[in-house]
């Protein structure tokens, strides 16, 4: 067994038996949750490099981890991973699993495509949610002579 899902609700844990599993409404799934707003495949959940990690699969109602609901991402033991609107405790244990050294960095890809090409070249700030700010864009009304004026730049 690689670790388990303890529903937050109440009931019996649903056992991680593979290091592979579909979730789903259908009965063909490893872990069947037989709820109308579970899609037929809802979302997968694998293990890899000792930690488990849940994907999306263009279900209705879509995943969470920890309350935000996103596309995939990794589970850290304790995390609370929602299909639709049933939510579980993932517990397990990273270094069983074959883990070595600190967790790895989340997603990369969705960390550089979640900010402007402008804030990345340090060219607009960024606000907290990573998007540019607007106070800090190029205005070509303080553009004299063609040149452009950055943020902060003297005059």
């Amino acid at each position: 067994m690689y670790g388990e899902l303890v529903p937050l609700g109440g009931g019996d844990p649903i056992p991680l038996l593979k290091k592979k599993l579909l979730v789903g409404r259908r009965e063909s799934c490893d872990i069947v949750l037989r709820f109308a707003n579970v899609s037929a495949h809802h979302c997968e959940l694998r293990i890899d490099g000792g930690y488990l990690y849940a994907r999306d699969l263009q279900s209705r109602n879509g995943i969470k981890i920890n309350g935000v609901r996103t596309p995939d991402g990794r589970l850290d033991p304790g995390d609370t991973l929602s299909v639709a609107k049933h939510s579980y405790r993932v517990e397990y244990s990273p270094a069983d699993l074959g883990a070595v050294g600190p967790p790895p960095a989340e997603n990369r890809q969705r960390e550089i495509l979640g900010t402007s090409l402008l804030a990345r070249a340090g060219l607009q700030k960024a606000d907290s949610a990573g998007r540019g700010s607007r106070s800090s864009r190029y205005d070509p009304t303080n553009d004299a002579a063609g040149q452009i004026k950055l943020p902060g730049d003297k005059v």
